[in-house]
């Protein structure tokens, strides 16, 4: 099996970047990431629990509670965070 390589995508706000990485995904038989999802979800957490972002230990400690997982949807081609 050929090794598959990771692409990313670019672009200002509602270019379609997104579209185009899923059609692109599915076509090459890839997975899917949101990784804007990952980014929302930790800034998310920071709000809720009154994290300073500009405080570095406090940042690096909040990091150690917050678990990612990503799980691939049959029924959408793509992965979801949970």
């Amino acid at each position: 099996m050929a090794k598959k390589i990771i692409i990313t995508i670019d672009g200002w706000s509602s270019c379609g970047k997104s579209t185009l990485a899923k059609q692109m995904a599915k076509a090459l038989n890839y997975v899917y990431i949101d990784s804007g999802a990952m980014y929302r979800a930790i800034t998310l957490y920071f709000l809720r629990n009154h994290i300073d972002w500009t405080d570095v230990k406090e940042v690096k400690e909040a990091l150690k509670n917050i678990n990612i997982e990503f799980q691939f949807n049959e029924h959408s081609q793509q992965s979801e965070i949970f």
